[in-house]
């Protein structure tokens, strides 16, 4: 699989996980890892990452849980180089597909996404706001950061098709959008859990992580929010913990 000309190698996790990106376009940075932190999984479940880019949230994840059946779906295929790249080289077992989420089920069906065949789904998908967000230049950066009205949607639609019934969908969205998200939500997923990410605690959210189940029928639950700051513009010890993979959302002890 053809991977991106120009790239950089960063670290995540304090440093533990090495991926390459492209130097230009869509860059992997804290959404990816708090994605990879408030998602649920156990050793043995099959995991899918809708929009992967370089892979960073799905191989954040499979840091945390060994033993994972990981598949990274990512439309562009030189972002599915280099994820197919990263997994390989941090020595992850994980499959790469180049795939359109909102392409329909025949189109998932062709590359091994079968409905009700995985326990998880996270996602990061594309969540700006036309309206309000010029869009970049660069068209692949462009592609990753702007929404378009059907984009939630159709992206929940995917997601409950090829979870099983009792399966969990992990996503992170902008924070003003959380009536949108709850909305597509309504139909087929319950036990929806919130965790609004500030950067400053004093601040608007900026970001939320959404987790809910498909079929269930259990309330809503609001976690502690998650504050990247303090009031010294330093990052908190939540937040530390978070970025460097010690630490999953919600807290255990707020649900356990």
């Amino acid at each position: 699989m053809a991977v991106a000309a120009a790239t950089t190698e960063d670290g995540f996790l304090g440093g533990r996980l090495l991926l390459r990106q492209p130097v230009a376009g869509h860059r992997a940075g804290h959404d990816a890892i708090l994605l990879a932190a408030a998602t649920p999984a156990r050793p043995g479940d099959r995991v899918v990452e809708f929009g992967a880019g370089v892979g960073a949230a799905g191989l954040a994840l499979a840091s945390r849980v060994g033993g994972l059946d990981l598949v990274m779906a990512e439309l562009a295929p030189g972002l599915a180089g280099l994820a197919e790249h990263n997994a390989s080289a941090n020595g992850i077992p994980a499959r790469v597909t180049v795939l359109d989420v909102t392409a329909g089920a025949a189109a998932h069906a062709a590359v091994g996404l079968v409905p009700d065949s995985a326990d998880v789904v996270l996602m990061n998908p594309p969540f700006n706001d036309p309206a309000r967000h010029r869009g970049s230049p660069d068209a692949a950066r462009r592609t990753a950061h702007v929404a378009s009205p059907t984009t939630l949607e159709c992206w929940i639609h995917a997601a409950r098709r090829a979870l099983r019934s009792g399966g969990t969908l992990s996503l992170i969205w902008r924070a003003d959008g959380l009536a949108d998200v709850l909305e597509a939500l309504r139909r087929g997923f319950g036990a929806i859990r919130i965790v609004a990410v500030h950067g400053r605690l004093q601040e608007p959210a900026i970001r939320i992580l959404v987790q809910a189940v498909k079929g269930s029928r259990a309330p809503l639950q609001i976690g502690a929010p998650l504050a990247l700051n303090g009031d010294d513009g330093c990052p908190t010890a939540l937040a530390r913990a978070v970025l460097a993979g010690e630490q999953i959302l919600p807290a255990p002890s707020i649900f356990p």
